[in-house]
């Protein structure tokens, strides 16, 4: 298990760990079909990512004194708009907001960001609304008989949200599990890819913390540990943004496609080639198999999903969320375990 956390004290050390793992994350090479410090994208640069994190930091620095989730991430997300001039890091912010203010509240743990999730407000909604009124961020439409609550429509959303009383909690527990909310969505079923950070805010970031402990785990620099957990996050479950993106038979493809790079027998063993888009996941790989990922291999995957335009968006989410934790674990960026001088 990860020890108690070791890192710098305070809401700085807190606000500087979250900036490093914005940093870190982006940084990490090879991320299949993500931008990191070997590759861009056609719309999204290296340089962007970079921008965006320190952007980011009035808005972490709020989380990390007690203030309020909804208003810290919506500073945070416009600093970031602001500083890169594009959406780089909204969901990475979606998940940093509510750890730091764990860290500054309670113990940083499951039980701990559960219990601030779960205290999250009208007003932390209303703001998290507002937020997506400073940048564009890819979200699948919602079914007519729930358009008063599309994320999209930003502040306009608020007599909704005021009138029906839901917490940010509350909303994004309408997005992790779609198809079980009949009064959000009659028309999504099991096939629909549920949204990996809303799960998190609702469940207790149990992805998150898994992938910090193949990080703290792991050796060698900091980025190529965070590629690898980055490989495992997505050889565990379909990413958010591939299935937004393009379809969840897609998603689940690209994730069958990881899992063998992660294990290279899994998919000939487990997933027969005519039901590869039927695979919705399995249990997460062993450690030691995302720590003995093969680069070449990893490096091949990246160049293949650049050239298909799949971009597993909602796994650097998780990945950037791991590093926090990890980091906060005292894992250092030049590969020192826990209890190092990270």
């Amino acid at each position: 298990m990860i020890p108690p956390s070791t890192g710098r004290d305070g809401p700085q050390g807190a606000v500087d760990d979250a900036i490093l793992a914005l940093l870190t994350e982006v940084a990490g090479t090879p991320k299949p079909g993500n931008v990191d410090r070997q590759r861009d994208l056609a719309d999204l640069h290296f340089e962007s990512f970079l921008a965006g994190a320190v952007g980011a930091r009035s808005g972490l620095a709020r989380a990390a004194r007690g203030g309020s989730i909804g208003h810290a991430f919506e500073r945070a997300v416009a600093g970031m708009a602001d500083r890169a001039g594009t959406n780089t890091q909204f969901g990475c912010l979606l998940l940093l907001v509510p750890l730091l203010r764990t860290t500054a509240t309670t113990d940083l743990s499951p039980r701990g960001t559960d219990q601030v999730t779960a205290a999250t407000t009208v007003d932390d909604a209303v703001a998290f609304y507002r937020a997506f009124e400073h940048v564009d961020v890819a979200v699948a439409d919602p079914p007519p008989d729930a358009a008063a609550l599309d994320v999209r429509r930003g502040s306009g959303a608020a007599p909704a949200l005021r009138e029906r009383g839901y917490s940010l909690r509350d909303v994004l527990a309408l997005s992790a599990a779609p198809e079980a909310n009949a009064d959000i969505d009659h028309t999504a079923s099991a096939d629909r890819i549920p949204d990996r950070n809303a799960q998190e805010w609702v469940e207790g970031f149990p992805r998150t913390f898994r992938a910090a402990e193949w990080i703290a785990a792991d050796t060698g620099p900091i980025t190529d540990r965070a590629a690898r957990a980055f490989l495992g996050l997505l050889a565990t479950e379909p990413d958010t943004l591939v299935a937004t993106a393009h379809s969840p038979a897609v998603a689940r493809e690209t994730t069958a496609r990881a899992r063998a790079v992660v294990e290279p027998d899994h998919e000939r063993e487990r997933v027969p080639t005519d039901k590869v888009t039927d695979w919705r996941g399995g249990p997460p790989p062993a450690a030691a198999a995302v720590h003995d990922v093969d680069r070449d291999e990893a490096a091949t995957l990246a160049a293949a999903f650049v050239d298909e335009e799949i971009n597993p968006g909602t796994t650097a989410d998780l990945t950037c969320a791991a590093l926090y934790v990890a980091l906060r674990r005292g894992v250092s960026v030049d590969g020192d375990a826990p209890g190092g001088d990270g």
